[in-house]
């Protein structure tokens, strides 16, 4: 079976020009949702089918991860996926962005202001606590959802059996954080949201981006970042499913993997070839950083090489490299 995680966690802050290089748009979903957390437990691989925890990116909900979702679940494996706090079931969404007044929606206060990576971890760790207790648990996340990875890597590597990062930050020691690796010279021809941002992050303190415009170049922008080789029919569902508001401390705080925690677990990288919000170039230079750091436990990487951001519309390659992590 498949679900999605939701609880309440708390908050954080960051600048402007921060949150504006630190977003890695994925797409989202409205979600149900059952409180997971609990006690420590320790992974029995003995016993239990594998369980996928799956994380979402910025902007996004556990509902993103729909359709892979059912096929893992078609295949055996027990799924789970996360909704950050405030996110998906419990999403914040501002009441001037319903009603579409864009002056309102600059200056409405956010309840993601101050939202950081210690609640990101700590709602993720929650539920790979749970998870582990049934068997190995294959930990993947999408965009900045590998923040969530590599710090939940460090928190309780004896209970993971893998971690996957599909087209997704994995911070260094040289790009610590995920507004340093959008920042990077590889990232140079990722494509900005900068001209769609609604209101001063700084004051607000979220990244606010308005995805029911009805402006053909707005539109054509947030296309091009998400998912370009999409018929438009799915790309407005995409747009849907997507809510306003990350928080701008998610983009800049510390992720960086230790090579003695994070380091030993097995990790894939799913590289998508067409990603215009996290160019391949920094994906492949995030993956050799971390292969420099802990050269015996190496990425495994399969490409995507006609991939955009959100992946491939059929779900079926993508669930064939994630079902292939349970061995």
């Amino acid at each position: 079976m498949f679900m999605i995680d939701d609880t309440n966690e708390g908050r954080q802050g960051a600048t402007r020009r921060a949150a504006l290089r630190g977003i890695g748009i994925a797409a989202g979903g409205v979600a149900l949702g059952s409180g997971l957390g609990g006690a420590p437990a320790v992974a029995d691989s003995r016993r239990g089918a594998v369980t996928y925890v799956l994380v979402h990116g910025t902007h996004s909900a556990g509902a993103f991860w729909l359709p892979i979702a059912q096929e893992l679940t078609l295949r055996g494996h027990r799924v789970v996926m996360v909704d950050q706090p405030l996110h998906g079931a419990e999403a914040f969404v501002a009441e001037s962005y319903q009603r579409q007044d864009l002056a309102a929606m600059a200056v409405e206060p956010s309840s993601l202001k101050g939202l950081g990576l210690e609640e990101y971890e700590a709602r993720v760790t929650g539920v790979v606590r749970r998870a582990a207790r049934n068997g190995p648990v294959v930990l993947v996340g999408h965009s900045l959802g590998g923040v969530s990875v590599s710090r939940v890597g460090d928190a309780v590597p004896h209970l993971l059996h893998h971690l996957c990062y599909m087209a997704a930050f994995c911070p260094s020691r040289a790009m610590p954080t995920a507004d340093a690796c959008t920042a990077a010279p590889e990232n140079a021809n990722a494509v900005s949201p900068v001209e769609l941002t609604v209101g001063d992050p700084d004051r607000l303190g979220v990244l606010r981006l308005n995805f029911r415009t009805g402006v053909g170049s707005e539109l054509a922008l947030l296309k091009e970042m998400i998912c370009a080789d999409y018929p438009d029919a799915d790309f407005r569902r995409v747009l849907a499913g997507m809510q306003t508001d990350e928080p701008v401390t998610a983009y800049a705080g510390r992720a960086v993997g230790r090579a003695g925690t994070w380091g030993r677990v097995p990790r894939t990288y799913l590289r998508f070839g067409k990603d215009r919000t996290i160019a391949t170039a920094l994906q492949d230079r995030m993956v050799a950083e971390a292969d420099a750091a802990t050269p015996g436990n190496r990425f495994r990487v399969h490409d995507f090489p006609e991939a955009s951001h959100i992946g491939p519309l059929d779900p079926t390659p993508v669930a064939d490299a994630l079902h292939a992590l349970a061995g």
